[in-house]
């Protein structure tokens, strides 16, 4: 609890919310992020789409970033984005640093025989290729979060699409 009595969260992130200049905009700050691993689990890409998820997998483990103290308000932001095939859970990662475990919440993709998972996701050639059409996109999910002019999630969502960023 923070000294407003405002409970904070810790958000483990796999994806394009590990990059510091798309957490900034979703939250519009850069909270504290620490290196972590989630046991358990397979990042896979999804066919046709830039972001990945993330299914049980007993052999698996995914690392990524817990992102630390998140309010209520940055949290909702969060769900914003992932939408309704995104189910926010808590989870048990393994901090880098220290090796110790911690609870946090995360987002597991619903359904784990999705014939879209397509492989591993990598980080890299995602911030090579589509780290700037992203930070766009969230700019404008943020001010449609503000100010929604009778649009929804779904007005952005084809934007994270590869045959958009292809075409």
């Amino acid at each position: 609890m923070s000294s407003s009595g405002t409970q904070l969260h810790n958000v483990f992130v796999y994806g394009s919310f590990q990059e510091p200049d798309v957490t900034s905009v979703m939250l519009e700050r850069t909270p504290e992020s620490i290196s972590a691993t989630l046991p358990g689990f397979n990042r896979n890409r999804l066919k046709g789409r830039l972001y990945p998820c993330i299914v049980p997998s007993e052999e698996g483990e995914v690392h990524g970033k817990v992102l630390m103290g998140l309010t209520d308000e940055e949290l909702e932001n969060l769900d914003a984005v992932q939408g309704n095939e995104y189910e926010r859970v808590t989870v048990a990662v393994v901090r880098e640093d220290n090796s110790e475990k911690m609870a946090v919440k995360t987002y597991i993709w619903i359904n784990k025989n999705d014939p879209d998972l397509d492989g591993e996701w990598d980080f890299e050639e995602w911030k090579r290729l589509h780290k700037k059409k992203f930070i766009e996109t969230f700019k404008e999910i943020i001010g449609w979060k503000k100010d929604p002019q009778g649009k929804g999630r779904d007005t952005f969502s084809h934007v994270l699409r590869e045959d958009q960023v292809n075409a």
